[in-house]
């Protein structure tokens, strides 16, 4: 297997994509919503904290069960400087970790399944490419652009919010730290290569892009269940989670994409095309 020759999978995928808005615009857009709408609730919790009864009101409510480290880092804080904190580092890190999945699910969904509605299937599939080169083209086309935007989102989430709080901490930058740095560059791989090694296989499978475009969307719920689960308390996104996180995707990764070797075959995918 030669690396050369999965960049011509991977180039002549991304000439194919760029042109194509269904594909383009969800994974600009929902980085780009993520990135500034969330700084922007960061701006108004001030406000938040003059309104009787609501979930803000009292950051004691948000405090409880964090971790004692954090709770050290808490000390010496204002009301709003609390509220403000735990949102920029904590509650808001589950939901970068949407970008990668949904961008590299997309892209994927693309990889075998668009070939497919395009018709064009059939002549990649007799090119002397090797299976390995051929699946490594479609995961580069899908994972090189599903993280250039995570990390794009990630500059503009970490500006707008050293930006607007900046005054607030007495000049002092709450971003980039150790534990975002540590998402970005280690977990958000780690999570787009399973959604793309589990996007692949389901387009090796079904018949078309919109097929596994809805079946890769399911991709997002596990996800959204750590987004739940740190708001109400039951996880925080400090050192020792995203250590796990790490391992248990990149033990997901190498089963996913075991699966996916063993499950290629030219034959079969030719087959499902017709």
């Amino acid at each position: 297997m030669t690396f050369q020759n999965a960049l011509l999978v991977f180039f002549k995928d991304w000439r194919e994509m760029k042109r194509n808005w269904q594909i383009v615009g969800p994974i600009i857009g929902v980085p780009l919503l993520i990135s500034l709408v969330l700084p922007l609730i960061i701006v108004v919790i001030p406000s938040m904290l003059t309104m009787p009864g609501t979930y803000f009101n009292s950051p004691i409510t948000l405090i409880t069960n964090l971790p004692p480290d954090v709770k050290a880092q808490l000390a010496g804080m204002t009301a709003i400087q609390m509220l403000v904190f735990i949102f920029a580092e904590y509650f808001f890190a589950p939901f970068f970790l949407i970008i990668p999945i949904m961008a590299s699910s997309v892209l994927a969904s693309d990889s075998f399944a668009g070939e497919k509605d395009r018709k064009t299937i059939e002549a990649i599939l007799a090119t002397p490419l090797t299976d390995g080169e051929l699946l490594l083209g479609k995961v580069l086309v899908s994972f090189i652009p599903s993280m250039l935007v995570t990390f794009l989102a990630f500059i503009i989430y970490s500006s707008v919010i050293d930006l607007s709080t900046f005054t607030l901490f007495n000049n002092t930058f709450l971003l980039p730290n150790l534990n975002w740095i540590v998402l970005i560059l280690g977990v958000t791989p780690a999570v787009a290569l399973s959604g793309i090694g589990i996007t692949v296989i389901v387009s090796l499978k079904v018949k078309g892009f919109r097929e596994a475009q809805q079946l890769s969307a399911l991709l997002v719920l596990p996800v959204l269940g750590l987004i739940f689960a740190q708001i109400g308390g039951a996880l925080v996104f400090g050192p020792l989670m995203l250590g796990l996180l790490i391992f248990g995707f990149v033990t997901l990764d190498i089963i996913v994409f075991y699966l996916g070797i063993r499950l290629f075959r030219r034959e079969e995918i030719l087959t499902k095309s017709i």
